[in-house]
């Protein structure tokens, strides 16, 4: 009994545990796992309230509504262009003819402000989506404790 002891003593006594150390070598604690993650996805959290719980002020706002024009004003002007070329073909060939004399670098600039513009608009679109996932995200610990609320009034005690 004594060497049994010995290595039992050994293994799992003075405060050490050198089976699960050794574990712990080539597997992961899953606690300390979660604790990890917890601790990762509040801090996420913590950085989009951050960058994104900030208000619009109304200068915003103007340049909101101002970056809402290109997109209708190209439709529109496209649409008009159809009509144009429909009412008054001589008139509608004149502006094209000119339109014809615009040297190439000068079309390329413009491919290049118009993809810089729907660009940059795609971004904005992209990081309020975010905004609206880290909000939204940020309001479950809530709904779980009203869940939780609502399922501990149970059957019988519901109206």
């Amino acid at each position: 009994m004594g060497l049994i002891g010995g290595i039992i003593e050994l293994l799992f006594c003075s405060g050490r545990n050198v089976v699960k150390e050794t574990v712990e070598v080539f597997r992961e604690n899953a606690e300390a796992g979660a604790e990890r993650a917890l601790g990762l996805q509040q801090a996420t959290l913590a950085q989009f309230a951050e960058e994104f719980g900030r208000q619009a002020t109304g200068f915003d706002r103007v340049m909101d509504g101002i970056n809402r024009i290109p997109r209708p004003a190209l439709a529109l002007g496209t649409l008009a262009l159809f009509l144009s070329a429909m009412s008054d073909p001589t008139w509608f060939a004149a502006r094209m003819q000119g339109l014809a004399l615009v040297p190439e670098p000068l079309w390329w600039l413009l491919g290049v402000v118009v993809s810089f513009y729907f660009g940059a608009r795609h971004q904005i679109k992209t990081q309020n989506f975010q905004r609206e996932i880290a909000h939204t995200t940020a309001q479950a610990p809530m709904v779980m404790r009203n869940l939780s609320s609502l399922q501990d009034l149970g059957p019988d005690q519901s109206p």
